[in-house]
């Protein structure tokens, strides 16, 4: 596993899968990556109805962790909005449509949508985990415009193969994949790993 130094940035939208960027976080924590974390206000509201605690809850959880930051949403002067604050990349997780379009449009307004678009501007990692079934055209194009930028649009689509036996098994899943996306894990581990094989 590479060593990160610089620390990774984790965005947390109002769309749902909230357990996604929990375990995220967790899981940046656990390795000892420096990890900063900007939650949007409908993030909180989707934490709170999906997880059954408060956003805050987990916030002070994480902030016993010496590697942990967190800035507000709304705090423009947070270090992460300027491009000379050097990071590793960002994941955001889960990513709302209307942040998505926001990214591909060019539209900062809040420090989740700056920190994002200055991995843009710095051609850092961006890794995009959007949750929205089905999609229209318009979710498509922006998905297209911010791949045609670099930028990682991962799906958080259940890999049948590895035969899950519950939502926790996807949920290890998605994150490993978000990790090696960010260069926080070389691979996926042994027993996620697929293996493919021609089909005739």
């Amino acid at each position: 596993m590479p060593t990160v130094d610089k620390p990774v940035v984790v965005g947390i939208t109002g769309a749902s899968g909230a357990v996604l960027a929990r375990r995220t976080v967790d899981e940046l924590l656990r390795r000892e990556v420096p990890t900063i974390c900007v939650c949007s206000n409908g993030g909180k509201l989707v934490w709170q109805d999906e997880l059954g605690e408060s956003f805050n809850t987990a916030l002070a959880e994480w902030m016993e962790h010496p590697f942990f930051t967190s800035y507000p949403v709304s705090d423009l002067r947070a270090p992460i909005a300027s491009g000379t604050f050097s990071t590793a990349g960002m994941a955001v997780v889960p990513c709302s449509m209307n942040s998505l379009a926001s990214l591909a449009h060019g539209i900062s307004n809040n420090l989740l949508l700056r920190a994002a678009d200055v991995c843009l501007k710095e051609k850092r990692p961006l890794v995009l985990v959007p949750r929205e079934t089905p999609v229209h055209s318009i979710h498509l194009e922006n998905m297209l415009a911010l791949s045609r930028m670099g930028v990682t649009i991962l799906p958080p689509a259940p890999a049948f193969y590895l035969q899950p036996a519950s939502v926790d098994d996807m949920v290890r899943y998605f994150v490993e994949k978000i990790l090696v996306s960010l260069s926080v894990n070389d691979e996926l581990s042994d027993d996620l790993r697929y293996n493919e094989r021609s089909q005739d």
